[in-house]
């Protein structure tokens, strides 16, 4: 099963994808159930009243949240929150990945408060976020994610509207999106854009709670049959579009998973092998995925290196200082590029060969039904030499041990 979650005209906020969680078929008994129960971990915050129903939202039916609350509460520690929302997930008896969940969303909340601001973890203190609010948000999707089963699916992000103008909050005035939503974001894998709407259309507790919900950013829809579609509804109205935050949920048409990468790329006319194949070993030792150098002709018939390097946003600034430093190219040209790729898992295994112990890493592929494996050419290299076979000699003897060992293979 793939699930598509889908801020790219409305944005997201934490009532908004609790509110579609329910729409696509959560159990909304079970999830009220489990927020009253969170209730009394919060004093001075009393939950009055508290229900999801179908609106029409600029002619879309949607699920929305209608909550009446009493607290005369305007600021709380962000440890008071996160321990109110560990002791509720432990109270309703979640899973362990929903605990780890719901604490991980409070946590990059809590971590984005106490970067901007410079201060300790245990010093920050939340204005907007100090509500009962965040822990219904957060409580309740743990419950509606768990009752789905989503935590075993592939999720995907599509580009999370932010909105544009400027926003007011206990800090003043900022320009949109304010700091709170760039770092959360920063270090994820999902990506923004802004919009001619001048509000706010990603709030800081829907970011928290959606960086750690998916890794995985598209531009597009993947290959899939759709069995079910989620809308929710968000609390503002906009004159040019639904303000409402679509999950659809289906099969994908191919066994692939999905991933998202970066390629970089730039020419080179002066560098010479040598420097070139230092190149390749220095930029795969500092992450990259893959190296490839092509010889070309460019303006006025000179001849060519293109430079293609693939990685993740982990090891892209450190590669392009390698990049810069080992060849002097003025630069570089960045893009992101989503890739489907064959399911796969890394394994290790002990080996006895010619008398002499090893530990082989190889990776299990496995697509419609049938499994391959292939064995970690640094080790087989390695074992070679050892052993004083060829690469071939060497890989036969390892792939029969391993298939007669039957480890994490069948």
């Amino acid at each position: 099963m793939v699930v598509v979650i889908d801020p790219q005209i409305a944005g997201i906020s934490g009532d908004m994808l609790l509110c579609s969680l329910v729409d696509l078929g959560a159990n909304k008994v079970k999830i009220l159930n489990g927020i009253k129960l969170s209730e009394k971990f919060l004093p001075n915050s009393i939950i009055k009243q508290i229900d999801f129903r179908k609106i029409e939202k600029h002619g879309i039916e949607a699920t929305a949240l209608f909550l009446e609350i009493d607290e005369n509460v305007h600021e709380r520690k962000g440890i008071e929150i996160k321990k109110a929302i560990t002791d509720s997930t432990k109270e309703i008896g979640l899973s362990n990945r929903a605990k780890i969940f719901a604490e991980s969303c409070i946590d990059t909340l809590i971590s984005s408060e106490s970067k901007i601001h410079g201060i300790s973890v245990d010093s920050v203190h939340f204005h907007e976020a100090s509500s009962i609010d965040t822990l219904i948000d957060i409580v309740g999707i743990a419950i509606a994610i768990d009752d789905l089963g989503m935590f075993d699916e592939e999720i995907i992000c599509m580009p999370i509207a932010v909105g544009g103008g400027n926003v007011t909050f206990s800090h003043g005035t900022m320009s949109n999106p304010a700091s709170a939503i760039l770092e959360i974001l920063k270090n994820s894998r999902l990506s923004i854009h802004g919009g001619q709407v001048k509000d706010e259309l990603t709030t800081p507790t829907g970011a928290s709670i959606l960086v750690n919900l998916s890794k995985t950013s598209m531009d597009y829809y993947p290959s899939m049959q759709i069995t079910s579609i989620g809308y929710g509804a968000g609390k503002k109205d906009f004159a040019e579009f639904s303000n409402v935050l679509k999950i659809v949920k289906g099969t994908q048409k191919n066994n692939f998973q999905l991933d998202s990468v970066k390629i970089l790329e730039t020419n080179v006319d002066d560098v010479s092998g040598e420097i070139m194949g230092n190149l390749i070993e220095k930029i795969m030792n500092n992450g990259a995925k893959d190296v490839s150098i092509y010889h070309g002709i460019t303006k006025k018939g000179r001849p060519t290196n293109l430079i293609s390097v693939i990685c993740d946003d982990a090891s892209i600034h450190e590669i392009m200082d390698i990049l810069v430093i080992e060849t002097g190219t003025l630069g570089i040209r960045v893009t992101t590029s989503n890739r489907f790729i064959v399911p796969r898992t890394t394994h290790d295994v002990k080996l006895i060969l010619d008398g002499k112990e090893f530990v082989v890493k190889y990776k299990v592929s496995s697509f419609k039904g049938k499994n391959n494996f292939k064995i970690e050419f640094d080790d087989l290299k390695s074992i070679a030499n050892t052993l004083n076979k060829s690469i071939k000699e060497a890989e036969s003897l390892i792939r029969k041990e391993i298939m007669q060992l039957g480890v994490d293979y069948d």
